[in-house]
């Protein structure tokens, strides 16, 4: 099955999202490294897991039990509340699920339980480059309010800021 073909066929999969455990953190950072996101690495997942924004750590499983367990992960969110902002550190899917909404159901989801934990706006920074994300991010309501130059490394590139009042 080619590429194109799984990811149409992705839409017709049973998609659940659950809270992040530890037990998912392998599958996370592969998503991560194969995604181009800055590198977090399972270190700093599992230490944001003992923290108390673990509430904000979303996964994406497909397919029930008809998927191999070891690559049931489509996706995942990571965001952190400090004060009354909700912060989304990282946003990704396997490119085989990409473009069947699960994605911004994940975006949707995690700014729902932002606002249920008293934020009042939420921000996220990605690269300048990144068509598609900012596409997603200006459907869902958030708008570039800055840009921060060689935010990035690995390649170097600038990060926009957005904001969206929750």
């Amino acid at each position: 099955m080619s590429l194109t073909e799984q990811a149409i066929s992705a839409r017709d999969q049973d998609v659940s999202i659950a809270r992040m455990t530890e037990h998912d953190l392998l599958e996370v950072v592969d998503i991560e490294e194969s995604s181009g996101l800055s590198r977090w690495g399972w270190a700093a997942y599992y230490a944001e897991l003992q923290g108390g924004n673990k509430h904000l750590m979303l996964v994406a499983r497909v397919g029930g039990g008809r998927v191999p367990v070891g690559s049931r992960l489509a996706g995942y969110i990571v965001a952190r509340l400090v004060a009354d902002e909700l912060h989304i550190n990282n946003v990704a899917v396997r490119d085989r699920y990409r473009r069947c909404g699960i994605g911004r159901t994940l975006l949707d989801l995690i700014l729902a339980e932002g606002k249920r934990s008293g934020a009042s706006r939420a921000f996220l920074e990605l690269r300048a480059g990144n068509a598609a994300a900012l596409a997603l991010y200006e459907s869902c309501g958030f708008r570039i309010t800055s840009r921060r130059g060689k935010y990035y490394s690995e390649p170097v590139e600038d990060a926009l800021v957005m904001i969206t009042e929750l």
